[in-house]
């Protein structure tokens, strides 16, 4: 089974209420067993909300308020909910497929909590779970480059 970010199946629950369909990423997971999640959204935080970065070891929006918890919240209650969904189905978690650069789904690069696009190594909330329950991780970007280097 793979785990995928909500937002690039087209799901509304990116931070300005919208997505980030990627229709590389679906192609990917044509006859592939699959299960999305928001761990954002499954940490109790609306759709639209205001953008969120990490500072240090908090995750805070852009208005300054603290939102570590409710990420931490979400990165927990979406591995339980892909753990669970695994044994359901009888499968092992081969793969996620992740957003890059989120304060969740990031994988090797996030934003620095300037709110400018810098960007500093780090993984979110959420990939740091799956990394240690030694799941492998990719972004949106390294499936969209491996089509490019296939074609």
């Amino acid at each position: 089974m793979i785990i995928v970010s909500a937002c690039l199946t087209g799901k509304n629950c990116k931070y300005n209420g919208g997505n980030n369909d990627c229709p590389p990423v679906k192609a990917y997971l044509e006859g592939q067993s699959w299960y999305c999640v928001c761990p954002e959204t499954a940490g109790g935080l609306p759709a639209p909300r205001p953008p969120c970065e990490y500072q240090g070891d908090r995750v805070i929006d852009r208005e300054g308020t603290d939102r570590t918890e409710a990420f931490e919240a979400g990165a927990r209650k979406s591995l339980e909910a892909v753990l669970r969904e695994a044994k359901a189905r009888g499968e092992e978690i081969t793969l996620a497929i992740l957003k890059a650069r989120s304060p969740s789904c990031g994988c090797g690069q996030i934003y620095d909590g300037t709110f400018t696009g810098t960007l500093t190594e780090g993984d979110g909330c959420f990939t740091a779970l799956l990394k240690e329950q030694g799941i492998p991780v990719l972004t949106e970007e390294d499936i969209i480059n491996q089509k490019e280097k296939d074609q």
